[in-house]
């Protein structure tokens, strides 16, 4: 492996905002949109449009990572989204493991942008007699039982929980000691882990909740 650059220690060091992290994966985003409608280059200014944000705070944003774009020029739009996938480290395949074959659990498997974006599902685990051995999507379902064997056998670095919340801290139990840094959970449910373990809650009820508020202030 080659040395870190002066820069990307610094950048290691530099604590960054959760805020920033997640304009990154914005960014990617428009600068993907603009690529395919032709634009060699992009401007700071297009980028806060479509995230209805200062185009100050993409320069601000950016800067935390190096110096990408030229005066009058702005960013050549294929080389920041390059620097950008390198920044969120998918420039590299990420083996995830995926618990809980219900209806959730079902539609990610199926789901085909994980491995577009580096993020390929090679293990799959349930409890259900009914599902395992079988195939979905195909990948052959697990008993939970063999879930720390098998995680590291395949090496797997992340692990998404889709289980109901009752089982959820259980499963986030099982995943820890096997290994797995980085936990995806979907269930409804408080859970806790190792401070070493990143943890990211998606709580779909709670998105729809709050979806429900705004709604149901309308006209008022």
């Amino acid at each position: 492996m080659g040395k870190d650059t002066g820069e990307e220690k610094l950048v290691r060091k530099t604590k960054i905002p959760e805020t920033t992290i997640a304009r990154l994966s914005s960014y990617l985003r428009v600068l993907d949109e603009l690529g395919r409608m032709g634009f060699d280059n992009t401007a700071s200014y297009q980028l806060a449009e479509e995230l209805d944000i200062n185009d100050s705070q993409v320069r601000k944003d950016l800067s935390l990572f190096g110096q990408f774009g030229k005066p009058g020029m702005g960013y050549e739009t294929t080389k920041l989204k390059r620097e950008i996938q390198k920044i969120l480290g998918l420039t590299r395949k990420w083996k995830v493991a995926l618990i809980g074959v219900g209806n959730l659990g079902s539609a990610l498997l199926a789901y085909k942008g994980f491995k577009r974006q580096g993020f390929y599902i090679v293990a799959v685990f349930d409890n259900d007699p009914k599902k395992i051995g079988k195939k979905w999507a195909g990948i052959v379902i697990h008993d939970i039982t063999q879930l720390k064997p098998i995680i590291r056998k395949e090496r797997t670095e992340i692990g998404i929980i889709t289980v109901p919340a009752p089982a959820a801290q259980e499963v986030a139990n099982l995943l820890t000691k096997a290994g797995i840094k980085a936990i995806l959970n979907f269930a409804p449910a408080r859970i806790s882990v190792p401070k070493d373990v990143r943890l990211s809650n998606v709580d779909l009820s709670l998105k729809l909740e709050n979806l429900s508020f705004f709604l149901s202030r309308r006209g008022r």
